[in-house]
């Protein structure tokens, strides 16, 4: 089949960046120590780096010994005198955005982004999409229209610093040979109503000839179905030529069966993992398990045992030093002026050659109410299971543990919502306990043990994640539900959608 143009171009320059990119990943201490050293050398002359004594180390042993572990409440303080018009605080000059996020565990962030650091945002999505098409993907997409769920671009021009959601500050950089194919068109992306957005964004693309989407899982199920509402038939009728589905933020897998469900046929999907604080990995291979850290990008990585993470002196290790299978927290030091910064995620390589890794969970996400320490990766994994066993499709859950239960043994109780609560919703039940229990070997031993009963599951009303999302003013954009707490906080929240309460009401 011949090539148009702009596929062709891609096809030959994605060739040259795979060669790229394959020369960096062979040499990841190599290129982690350069990263390093172009850090340190830029950040001596910055108020943080006269704080941390830079002038008086070279290498990494010295960095540690000066920049100790912190997480967004330790840097405020440098990210205030930002706010208040100071130059050179974490990074020569002053940012050119800071990137606000409300944060799945704190308050508002605002996290820099520099002229330095704001190629790695670009590069790296670019990548992401040559790698794709290097490893035979179609590049076809590129002729067609593409839509990127995200938030409004528009920026608050009200600070010293341009300030937006990191998806809206991105926005503006796409590159023009993208822009003219990018829907949803400006008036509908600075929409802030998220429902009002996407049936604006429905309306636009409808009958266009829609060929890559790219967004948070569960707002991409959201659009979906919006679109099903409309035509009563699958996607890949509306949209013959939907080659590509570009996603992050969350674990996919417990949206793959609904999404393939919605959209009638399989098409081939992407994972990205980008975050406010820099671009850190992407899916190289289609087939290969783990996403390609991005070693190059200005962005030097440490990983901390996840067991140690609150210690007072935990061991932090360079890239070269990490083990397969093993939980480690993130920290990233970065051209952005983040320095020893906890992003608050957790990964496990599943390569060495090259480093890949997937994204386990959150630090302060998981439940370990009774010294279980179930984490995101291990329920997102029982409930695929149990989902493919009996063919169900579950749109959205949530897990929390019920300690003072009115009666019998405390228990974890998780709240789904099925696309069709099954029938046989006990055997379900059982089956993703007996997963979990696989996964989790503690849990096991307390369920044997008598000190925890089988979990328990709360069926929520078809949409209700949705609007209890809304009742928080965190419906869109990157806002997540948390998969993992350890008090009824969300617990309490979703009492009113509850699936029962609706049909006895």
């Amino acid at each position: 089949m011949k090539l148009k143009l702009k596929s062709f171009i891609a096809k030959i320059y994605s060739v040259y960046t795979s060669k790229k990119i394959k020369k960096w990943s062979r040499e990841p201490r190599k290129t982690q120590e350069a990263v390093l050293k172009n850090l340190i050398e830029e950040g001596r002359n910055t108020l943080f780096g006269e704080d941390h004594n830079f002038n008086a180390f070279q290498n990494y042993q010295g960095f540690k010994n000066n920049v100790p572990l912190r997480d967004y409440e330790g840097i405020k303080p440098y990210i205030e005198k930002i706010l208040e018009g100071d130059v050179d605080v974490l990074w020569p000059g002053k940012p050119i955005y800071l990137s606000k996020t409300s944060g799945t565990t704190s308050g508002a962030k605002f996290i820099p982004i520099t002229k330095d650091s704001i190629s790695n945002h670009i590069n790296c999505a670019r990548n992401a999409l040559l790698s794709y098409i290097a490893d035979g993907g179609n590049p076809e997409f590129l002729e067609g229209r593409m839509i990127f769920l995200s938030g409004s671009p528009q920026l608050d021009y009200c600070k010293v610093v341009p300030t937006g959601r990191l998806s809206g500050i991105v926005n503006h950089h796409v590159p023009s040979y993208l822009k003219r194919n990018q829907l949803p068109t400006w008036e509908t992306n600075i929409i802030e109503d998220w429902e009002e957005k996407v049936d604006k964004i429905v309306n636009e693309t409808l009958n266009e000839d829609m060929r890559l989407i790219s967004g948070i899982p569960p707002w991409v199920c959201m659009y979906f179905d919006k679109i099903k509402e409309k035509n009563n038939q699958p996607i890949a009728k509306t949209f013959k030529n939907l080659s590509l589905l570009v996603h992050g933020g969350v674990n996919f897998e417990p949206y793959r069966a609904k999404l393939e469900n919605q959209l009638g046929k399989k098409i081939d999907t992407l994972e990205t993992y980008p975050a406010s604080e820099g671009f850190i990995a992407f899916q190289d291979k289609k087939n290969n398990e783990g996403l390609l850290l991005v070693l190059n990008e200005g962005i030097f990585y440490e990983f901390v045992p996840v067991n140690e993470i609150h210690n007072d002196n935990p061991t932090r290790l360079m890239i070269d030093e990490v083990e397969l299978g093993v939980q480690y927290a993130i920290i990233l030091n970065t051209n952005a002026g983040l320095w020893g910064y906890i992003i608050g995620d957790t990964v496990k390589f599943v390569s060495k050659e090259p480093y890949r890794l997937v994204v386990t969970g959150r630090i302060k996400h998981f439940i370990s109410a009774f010294g279980e320490h179930v984490i995101a990766e291990e329920v997102d994994d029982a409930i695929a299971m149990a989902c493919n066993k009996f063919n169900i499709k579950v749109s959205e859950y949530t897990v929390a543990p019920q300690v003072n239960p009115k009666n019998g043994l405390p228990y974890h109780e998780w709240f789904v919502e099925f696309e069709e609560v099954p029938n046989n919703l006990q055997e379900f039940s059982i089956e993703l306990n007996k997963n979990l229990c696989q996964k989790n070997s503690y849990y096991k031993d307390l369920i044997e043990g008598n000190i925890l009963t089988t979990l328990k599951i709360t069926p929520i009303f078809k949409n209700g994640f949705e609007q209890y999302m809304k009742s928080l003013g965190k419906l869109g954009g990157q806002n997540k539900l948390p998969r993992l707490s350890n008090d009824r906080n969300i617990a309490e929240g979703l009492q009113p959608y509850h699936l029962y309460l609706q049909i006895n009401t």
